[in-house]
């Protein structure tokens, strides 16, 4: 597989965002990719919620959703959208964090909704709660493309290992993180725990992200990465945003499950805990 890996500043406008993922599926077409990656939020990143609210839709009238899927389909790309908020998809009234994997014929193929929600208080004076806006997923989901199984997952995921765990025991082979990391997290966190779960799961992770200031004020890590089986980095994207190409020899997979069989030697461990 020839990836495409769009690190993108999302700013606070869907229709500037949109534009920017057509044209980079346009030249990733050009430059001979199979397959574009987004990071998280690539529709929209804004801490001001009431502008946000008002510029959401469900699904079915996602304008950035739209355009990805028209651009899939007239350039012949798989295209994996990092992830859109959404609202009106849930019964509680919270939006959705929701990822895409869309074919070349403009087709969704799977969706994922995040799991793990960031709430936290940094010492930095950031406050985060994913929870209070975000409802989280319930589903771990995996898709078959023409190139391998893909394990979906969004950002903050990345920090717990058994979702890894249970896409790696389903065959996927490649996992998705796109993210949106915050600096002081992304400096202490983002290759160590990206290369973690390459070699937990010995698979390739593709790792979209988002990069530099933004329009709302925030700054994320940017550093997209693209992580083999071995856990040795093929890509790292640094700061700028862009668009970046690492070819992906899947046969690596089972080179390294042949010389450290941990995918096979796994065994099923009970919750329970005996305390001495």
């Amino acid at each position: 597989m020839r990836a495409a890996i769009l690190q993108m500043t999302s700013g606070i406008d869907p229709a500037h965002n949109a534009q920017a993922i057509v044209e980079a599926v346009e030249k990733a077409k050009a430059e001979g990719a199979d397959m574009l990656f987004t990071p998280e939020m690539a529709g929209q990143m804004d801490r001001n919620r009431s502008r946000v609210a008002a510029s959401l839709t469900d699904e079915q009238g996602n304008a950035v959703l739209a355009a990805v899927r028209e651009a899939a389909a007239k350039a012949g790309l798989w295209v994996h959208i990092g992830s859109l908020a959404l609202k009106g998809e849930r019964e509680d009234g919270r939006w959705s964090n929701r990822s895409f994997v869309i074919d070349d014929g403009g087709a969704i193929r799977a969706r994922y909704d995040k799991i793990h929600l960031f709430d936290v208080d940094l010492a930095t004076g950031e406050s985060w709660r994913e929870s209070s806006v975000y409802g989280p997923g319930e589903r771990v989901v995996a898709v078959d493309t023409p190139w391998a199984r893909l394990g979906l997952s969004i950002c903050y995921d990345l920090r717990f290992p058994d979702l890894y765990r249970a896409l790696s025991n389903a065959g996927a082979t490649i996992l998705l993180v796109p993210s949106a990391f915050t600096v002081p997290t992304g400096k202490a966190h983002w290759h160590v725990l990206l290369r973690a779960r390459a070699i937990e799961a010995a698979c390739f992770v593709i790792a979209p992200a988002q990069a530099g200031q933004h329009e709302d004020g925030r700054e994320t890590f940017g550093h997209s990465s693209v992580v083999d089986p071995w856990g040795d980095i093929l890509l790292d994207m640094g700061t700028q945003s862009g668009l970046a190409f690492a070819d992906i020899e899947m046969e690596r997979v089972a080179t390294v499950r042949s010389h450290v069989p941990a995918i096979a030697n796994r065994r099923g461990i009970s919750s329970e805990v005996d305390i001495g």
